[in-house]
């Protein structure tokens, strides 16, 4: 098994915007090179676009970071069966597959680094959320799974769970009173930037991370400890 030394390239989904772009420009600060597909390219609720986009890789992925994700509000009784496919599929099933695709290649070089962009809602929850919860949640679970088998390989795995970071998405969602109600939640007073995120996220991908694997580090401002 050989060892990878000298610049290393990372697959960034969902990284136009938000949490995603913040960890492109970190990465790229690294001196990382970056694969962030459109979703024109990579369309996530495709199996054949998944694994059609993969096999025309033309770069071994040393660093995968599963960031894309949906979460759809909607009560128990509204909760229809599209949602809960999206949800699996976008949340859990697509970086399953995308892990799978690209693991093989990071054994063979002896490196690699996973990082998925999990929630705080894998941990608590509100009303609305079941599909979404149950995703994230299945997410810990694979990342868990995905650091035992691969940790003889030098291959690290990860999951982030950030808490209401201060996002487009976030500031579409809410209304400014509403931020402030949700600021008096979060013991810190404020929301995450993306780049806090993105900086938690740019030490467990990188070689600065030698030994922390399986774990779900949540980036939350003491949210989920009230």
């Amino acid at each position: 098994m050989s060892r990878i030394t000298g610049k290393k390239t990372a697959m960034i989904t969902g990284g136009s915007r938000g949490i995603g772009l913040a960890i492109r420009e970190r990465f790229d600060r690294e001196g990382i090179n970056i694969v962030a597909p459109t979703r024109k390219e990579l369309d996530l609720l495709s199996v054949s676009s998944i694994d059609a986009y993969v096999s025309t890789l033309g770069q071994p992925i040393d660093i995968l970071i599963n960031n894309a994700g949906i979460n759809n509000i909607q009560p128990l009784a509204e909760v229809d069966d599209n949602n809960i496919q999206a949800a699996m599929q976008i949340n859990l099933l697509a970086p399953f597959r995308l892990a799978r695709a690209l693991a093989p290649t990071m054994k063979e070089r002896g490196y690699g680094r996973i990082v998925n962009i999990s929630s705080v809602w894998a941990i608590v929850t509100k009303t609305g959320r079941a599909p979404y919860s149950m995703a994230k949640a299945g997410l810990g679970g694979m990342t868990r799974a995905l650091a035992v088998e691969l940790a003889p390989y030098n291959i690290l795995v990860n999951a982030v769970a950030p808490g209401y970071v201060d996002t487009e998405l976030t500031r579409q969602n809410n209304t400014d009173d509403q931020i402030e109600g949700i600021k008096k939640l979060i013991p810190m007073g404020r929301l995450a930037a993306p780049e806090e995120i993105a900086e938690v996220v740019a030490f467990l991908a990188t070689e600065k991370n030698s030994y922390i694997t399986g774990q779900l580090i949540v980036v939350d401002g003491g949210f989920t400890c009230l």
